[in-house]
């Protein structure tokens, strides 16, 4: 009896060592946090994704030309550091020279431009130069305007709400192209999806600077190109010179065009005439994300549709090969890229390429148009959302012949004109065949 309570006491310190050793070794479940912008369902794909990682980098890079211009806009558009007179928090003279602090001025049109000092400006390829002087325009005339594209009757009232505007870029003398997009996957009007069968009103508009001058001699097509725009009158003109690093003004022009002329499009295709484009099966798609957010906008305040989608690229570096079309040397851009969609075409909502639009004014143009619509996006704190059914490589040589090899396909890069008549006879009834 009197070993009793000893006993005891020793149980209880047993038990009371056991509990803290396995409350000390116990760790909560990792519960992964999952971000995403505001909007309809948090397990719906049609949200774009919240950034996973920095990219606007806060330290400025001195050697950098974009880098440099981008600081200075980024400290402009701070309203932390916005109307700060006493400049303590201003950046030394020593770090941004003056030539780079001020706009330069110049005539857009006649490509005469004071530009930034650069060291080397003239090492660089000349198409890299071309860029550099015209950066800072983003400003310039149609030449070919289709202001009754999304109005019932070419009448200067009563808007259509067309589904999906299909922006194509294009150049003057890709003729071809553009016939076999018109008489294939780029039909305007009616569209039947392939499942549902619902579809939607499609619109498509083919976008074109002038032809390049600095290239070499061209024949002129200008009479050529005025009679497909009376019998078609699908395409829109402006006056810049239609490079490989201008098309990130085709984005810019052709958002200021969406908001005048067609502000009650719901989704945007953004494509190369080279590409390949199951529009049915696009449509049955977008009607899914349209029906998911008119039920999930009845629980939210959210009334806009913030969609992204395409073949996302994570991680890209830019490419320093100075042969290559793409090569952007080190002296104008350091860093990574932000993720992007690329691989010849995107979809986003037509309220989302009207954010993409007002942001633009906070980042400086970028010489790759895919890279700069990541850029707007991470300006946004969104990123572009990963589709399995956009193929930018192609599909294996083994399956491209074989029609129900495309059944999970939305867009596929690229396809010739012959190509792409060929291949719309071929997935005609796909889903009977397959």
């Amino acid at each position: 009896m009197c070993l009793l309570p000893c006993m005891m006491t020793g149980h209880l310190l047993i038990y009371i060592m056991v509990s803290i050793f396995v409350t000390i070794s116990y760790s909560p479940p990792k519960i992964n946090l999952h971000y995403i912008a505001p909007g309809i369902s948090p397990n719906s794909s049609a949200l774009a994704s919240h950034p996973l990682g920095p990219f606007w980098n806060l330290r400025l890079e001195d050697s950098a030309l974009w880098n440099q211009l981008q600081h200075i806009w980024d400290r402009q558009h701070n309203p932390l550091l916005r109307g700060n007179a006493t400049g303590a928090l201003r950046k030394p003279k020593a770090k941004i020279s003056a030539e780079i602090e001020d706009e330069c001025v110049s005539d857009c049109m006649s490509q005469k431009c004071l530009i930034p000092h650069m060291q080397d400006l003239n090492s660089l390829p000349e198409h890299m130069k071309a860029f550099i002087m015209s950066m800072h325009c983003r400003e310039y005339p149609l030449l070919i305007n289709q202001p009754g594209m999304c109005r019932r009757n070419n009448s200067s009232f009563d808007l259509e709400t067309p589904m999906l505007i299909m922006a194509i870029k294009s150049q003057v003398g890709n003729f071809e192209n553009r016939q076999a997009i018109r008489e294939t996957w780029g039909r305007s009007g009616l569209v039947k999806g392939e499942t549902n069968k619902k579809g939607g009103l499609v619109r498509t508009v083919f976008l074109l600077g002038r032809q390049d001058s600095s290239t070499g001699p061209h024949p002129d097509l200008k009479n050529l190109l005025d009679l497909e725009n009376q019998k078609y009158q699908d395409m829109l003109m402006w006056d810049f010179r239609d490079t490989f690093f201008n098309l990130t003004l085709k984005d810019l022009l052709f958002w200021n065009w969406l908001q005048k002329y067609c502000p009650t499009a719901i989704f945007v295709f953004k494509g190369d005439d080279d590409v390949f484009v199951r529009t049915g099966a696009l449509l049955d798609y977008l009607n899914k994300q349209w029906e998911e957010h008119n039920l999930w906008k009845a629980y939210t305040n959210e009334t806009e549709i913030h969609l992204f989608v395409g073949d996302v690229i994570n991680n890209a570096m830019p490419n320093r090969e100075p042969s290559t079309k793409y090569y952007i040397p080190e002296r104008f851009y350091k860093g990574a890229y932000p993720p992007y969609a690329g691989g010849g075409g995107v979809v986003y909502s037509s309220s989302l390429a009207l954010r993409l639009k007002e942001v633009s004014a906070k980042v400086r143009l970028f010489p790759i148009d895919d890279v700069y619509l990541g850029m707007c996006m991470h300006k946004l704190g969104l990123s572009p959302s990963h589709h399995p059914g956009f193929l930018t490589f192609d599909l294996p040589e083994t399956d491209k012949s074989n029609p129900c090899a495309y059944k999970s396909v939305l867009l596929v890069h690229r396809r010739s004109p012959k190509e792409m008549l060929a291949l719309w006879k071929q997935l005609q009834n796909l889903s009977s065949q397959c």
